[in-house]
């Protein structure tokens, strides 16, 4: 039996590798484009650069330090200068595509960061794969602006894979609404009609404003944001407000707010504050051809007929009187029950007789 030489010895005792194959390393050497690996082999591994992360801004000596171990596939075993090429991105790929597959089958919620912020959506990454998700499915709420979400880790499932496509969905919208469905169960478990809850402003429209309640919103209604009138709730309300509402109904998911507390209705004391008789003061808030609505006090508005206005004839009230006019009057019929109230201003007029007749002059002295 022949020696071997010692040049065959040791080919013999190092191992061999394959294209395609998974090999562990140390790393040697880190240069600026370059990751250098003792795979133990003949041959060290090198990482290119773009073979080890797809973000060109990534400075490898940041990241990876001489004496980590690492894992890589094995694109060529000989590069033509004896070298082995490695990929450390693409593994990282496979790995990730496994991982997001059992997360598809499984509904599992995944943890990733934002890496890109587009037009369309966003871009997140699971262990180095790329998971794309559509503007459409990153909230329960429209949003033209997505730049919030930039570098931020968000939660979502994974509605659609098919790597081969390299479409992989990623879907946080349907965990808001999951999570949104769960308080809202448990909101409605807890109020009813008659409760007073504390809110925030969520929105504010020409008729009325929304209120987050924790869980689920409610309508409070402009003619329920006062005992009072409202022209404009958005010069009454603004969005992040905390307020203090009633729940004036619950109908199905549909909850109606009111801000009119009953102990703090007008009418409670108005028989005595408007008794007939008492002489009150009064905001002119409309006007019709028949009197005109005085505001006596929030929620209170009382009718002063046209023909009630003065001894004088006016033929309508606006003739007279007009929007906003403040003026004097006394009461002269109160029902409560009916929730009306007359005025008047003619009797408060001096009475001044219609032919009066000049005294005799005096004789001289």
């Amino acid at each position: 039996m022949s020696e071997l030489s010692f040049e065959q010895m040791l080919e013999n005792s190092v191992k061999t590798i394959r294209n395609g194959e998974i090999v562990k390393g140390t790393v040697i050497d880190v240069k600026d484009d370059e990751i250098i690996l003792n795979i133990g082999y003949k041959a060290d591994g090198i990482i290119a650069k773009n073979e080890y992360t797809n973000d060109s801004s990534v400075v490898l000596a940041d990241v990876v330090h001489p004496g980590d171990t690492m894992e890589a596939k094995v694109l060529k075993v000989n590069d033509g200068e004896g070298q082995v090429i490695l990929t450390y991105k693409r593994l990282a790929a496979e790995k990730g595509n496994k991982r997001l597959e059992e997360a598809f089958e499984t509904q599992e919620v995944l943890t990733a960061p934002v890496t890109q912020v587009l037009d369309g959506g966003l871009c997140v990454s699971v262990e180095e794969t790329r998971v794309f998700i559509p503007a459409s499915l990153v909230s329960d709420t429209y949003e033209r602006d997505l730049t919030k979400y930039a570098n931020q880790e968000i939660q979502f499932v994974i509605t659609e894979f098919n790597p081969r496509r390299r479409r992989i969905i990623g879907n946080r919208k349907q965990l808001l609404l999951a999570e949104k469905a769960e308080k809202q169960k448990a909101l409605m478990e807890r109020i009813h009609a008659g409760d007073t809850v504390t809110g925030i402003v969520k929105n504010v429209t020409d008729f009325g404003a929304f209120v987050d309640l924790g869980g689920a919103d409610g309508l409070l209604h402009i003619s329920e944001m006062s005992w009072g009138r409202v022209e404009n709730p958005r010069k009454v309300f603004t969005v992040g407000e905390e307020l203090k509402v009633l729940i004036k109904e619950i109908n199905g998911d549909k909850i109606a707010l009111s801000l009119k507390f009953p102990e703090e209705n007008p009418w409670l004391t108005a028989a005595e504050k408007f008794a007939v008789g008492n002489i009150v003061q009064g905001r002119v808030a409309r006007m019709t051809d028949f009197g005109a609505f005085v505001e006596l006090a929030p929620g209170i508005d009382a009718l002063l007929h046209v023909s009630q206005i003065s001894r004088e004839h006016v033929a309508k009230p606006s003739d007279v009187l007009s929007i906003g006019q403040q003026i004097s009057a006394k009461v002269v019929d109160f029902n409560g029950e009916d929730k009306k109230i007359s005025l008047s201003m003619k009797v408060l007029e001096a009475v001044v007789p219609q032919n009066q007749e000049e005294a005799p002059a005096g004789d001289a002295e």
